[in-house]
């Protein structure tokens, strides 16, 4: 018997609402753990972490606070790029000016000042729906982009908006191996991803997926729509400003832009897609095979013939034939494959 929830007696309403009530599901995510802190730290080599694994986090966070917005609210955005930009903009701001500063201090500030631009944003936004949504939050991608390379303020009187990361300290400690940075990164990656969790089951994740599901019943239900939707606008941005000063800070070690322009924003979008609307495994598993398809065009280059072989820019081709293809089979993301092993394990040696 692989995966029951039958006989699993509960004594206390605490037990009942455990984050994981099911044995199994505790020990699978404690596998993970001990492989994300144990295993890939020290089996893996530092290019394959300072390569793969720290960006795959990074945007792992960013599709984690789309999704928020998104999958959990139903509120559509096409400017996340923007947010992560004014987070490592911000974080870069007040390493720089305000040095004494602990360095999880600068990332947090980081991420409330994007909350902050992202609930300025949010608030136009609140009476459009659609595709009216989407635009409007295009348009917030190149406000924001204008801004930071208008002022020179921003840019510490750079032109171009490149600037070079401060060192990292962190309580009187350097962080310039790459395995203190992979800590740093999944730190803030765990931490977030349990206050998301705990946030989709409280009453305000409640109310975000009332309104997402139809918001003139919420309303009536006693829902109110505005709040509910600020509040997702607020904890998206605010993990994309943090995602956004991680990626300037740990994996490019400097702020650019164009690092974070509309292109960002799509890619962005294609995970919470391609990993499942709604779920927080569905942002992992959408980053992971953003990070993943790269490696796998390459290694396909390797086995064909010569005159088969895609050209340079067929990358993006390749990778939009396969979010159609998702759309098409599984409109759910590679999350709800879990769902349906899940499924079967509780029914399992029986037939469904």
């Amino acid at each position: 018997m692989f995966y029951r929830e039958a006989g699993l007696l509960k004594t206390s309403y605490a037990a009942e609402m455990a984050l994981f009530p099911i044995p199994l599901d505790r020990y699978g995510v404690l596998a993970i753990l001990v492989l994300a802190f144990v295993v890939i730290p020290f089996a893996a080599s530092e290019y394959f972490v300072g390569v793969f694994m720290i960006p795959l986090l990074i945007w792992a966070l960013a599709a984690l606070g789309l999704n928020v917005l998104l999958g959990y609210c139903g509120q559509l955005s096409l400017g996340h790029g923007g947010f992560m930009a004014v987070g490592a903009y911000a974080a870069y701001n007040f390493a720089t000016r305000l040095p004494e500063l602990n360095l999880i201090v600068v990332f947090l500030l980081a991420g409330l000042c994007a909350a902050a631009v992202g609930m300025v944003f949010g608030l136009p936004c609140l009476r459009l729906r659609g595709w009216y949504l989407a635009v409007a939050t295009l348009a917030a991608q190149f406000v924001i982009e204008f801004v930071l390379t208008s002022f020179s303020w921003f840019t510490g009187d750079n032109a171009m908006g490149a600037l070079d990361t401060p060192a990292m300290v962190l309580f009187g400690h350097a962080l310039d191996s790459t395995l203190s940075q992979y800590y740093l990164v999944l730190g803030f990656v765990c931490v977030l991803a349990l206050l998301v969790k705990n946030l989709t089951r409280s009453a305000i994740g409640r109310a975000w997926m009332a309104v997402r599901d139809m918001d003139v019943a919420a309303e009536i239900i006693g829902i109110r729509p505005w709040p509910t939707k600020l509040t997702a606008f607020a904890v998206s941005a605010f993990m994309a400003g943090v995602a956004g000063a991680l990626y300037a800070f740990v994996y490019l070690k400097s702020c650019n832009i164009t690092a974070f322009g509309l292109p960002q924003s799509f890619q962005i979008l294609f995970m919470v897609i391609v990993g499942g609307l709604g779920s927080i495994l569905g942002s992992f598993l959408g980053a992971a095979f953003m990070a993943l398809l790269p490696i796998g065009l390459s290694l396909l280059a390797t086995v064909i013939p010569a005159w088969s072989r895609p050209g340079p820019g067929s990358g993006g081709m390749i990778f939009g034939g396969l979010i159609i293809f998702f759309l098409i089979v599984e409109p759910r993301g590679l999350a709800h494959f879990w769902v349906h092993i899940k499924q079967n394990l509780r029914v399992w040696p029986f037939p469904r």
